[in-house]
């Protein structure tokens, strides 16, 4: 039997703020903005190429301070190119940097143990890590 992780909700303190932040800035795809009612609202959103989403909202979400959740991680083919493409979209992201050595040695240095790393609006932490094999 596969389990598969789909949604991760991220504690936030302006929906519109996040959304924005999470669309225009990291490229996420807006699934649905749905309010369902009085002060429910629930926005959806995936990363290009995943299968796992993030839900942002209010009413609706678990109740977590906004900012608290830390360590998301994406993972991306070239990481030199999607740090280039967060900066150039306003992201204030880390330089890259070698954590460890290379347990699966390859062909690219930055395979496995190179990572980038920011903060969305509401200091949510976010990791970014190059995984070449998998594109």
């Amino acid at each position: 039997m596969n389990w598969t992780l789909e949604v991760v909700v991220v504690p936030v303190s302006d929906v519109d703020r996040s959304k924005a932040f999470y669309a225009d800035q990291l490229g996420f795809h807006v699934d649905h903005d749905t309010a369902i009612g009085d002060g429910v609202r629930i926005v959806q959103l995936t990363p290009p190429g995943s299968g796992c989403s993030v839900v942002i909202g209010r009413g609706a979400v678990p109740d977590m301070p906004p900012g608290s959740l830390k360590g998301l991680q994406l993972v991306v083919a070239d990481l030199p190119k999607a740090r280039a493409q967060l900066v150039e979209r306003g992201v204030e992201v880390s330089e890259i940097q070698v954590l460890g050595e290379n347990p699966t040695p390859t062909d690219n240095p930055l395979d496995n143990v190179g990572f980038v790393f920011f903060s969305d609006p509401d200091g949510n932490s976010w990791g970014v890590q190059q995984i070449s094999a998998r594109a």
